[in-house]
């Protein structure tokens, strides 16, 4: 694997050094509208093998000795969440976040997109948009960026906004300039 990339609790996160550069080619405009914005528009936890969906999979690869039914549902294992350092047993206590929210990506450049892109983003494995964590904790985040929302766990902040820019970089999304201060502060910290 190439310098580039750092491997942070089974994502794969650029470093630091990559964020700042991706970050200063990010287009800066103001936050687009969310004027037709809809979650069904970012078709999302589709099949991605045999009866195994896309939550599914993330919960597989982020939890610990995770044990799935025959309909791939998770039925035991354990989860950290990364945001709030919690720990739980349930899959039921989990959300699936799209670290970088479908309507932020709406009104920073998706509403442009195709369905199929809008499906691929809100499915993306590879990148380090998906991730389980504490199901209140992902809805008090709701759609807010970096500049209005970070993890509770100063520990993790450095990782999440190299994963954000990441995400925004990959996907060609712009940034306001609230959140490019934001996101800058961090990682000049990290």
């Amino acid at each position: 694997m190439s310098g580039v990339y750092a491997r942070q609790t089974r994502r794969i996160a650029v470093l630091a050094a990559t964020a700042r550069t991706y970050l200063s080619q990010l287009t800066v405009a103001a936050e687009g509208s969310s004027s037709g914005y809809s979650r069904d528009l970012f078709p999302h936890w589709i099949t991605q093998s045999g009866a195994c969906n896309t939550r599914e999979v993330v919960l597989k690869r982020d939890g610990s000795n995770v044990q799935q039914d025959s309909s791939c549902a998770a039925v035991s294992g354990s989860w950290y969440s990364e945001y709030d350092g919690a720990t739980w047993t349930l899959a039921s206590d989990l959300d699936i976040d799209h670290v970088v929210a479908l309507s932020e990506a709406w009104k920073s450049g998706a509403n442009s997109w195709t369905t199929s892109k809008r499906q691929q983003f809100a499915n993306d494995l590879t990148r380090p948009q998906l991730i389980a964590v504490t199901d209140n904790v992902n809805q008090s985040k709701g759609d807010q960026d970096p500049a209005e929302w970070l993890p509770s766990r100063t520990s993790y902040r450095c990782t999440y906004a190299r994963m954000w820019v990441h995400v925004k970089y990959y996907w060609g999304l712009k940034v306001d300039s609230a959140e490019k201060s934001a996101l800058q502060g961090i990682l000049n910290g990290c």
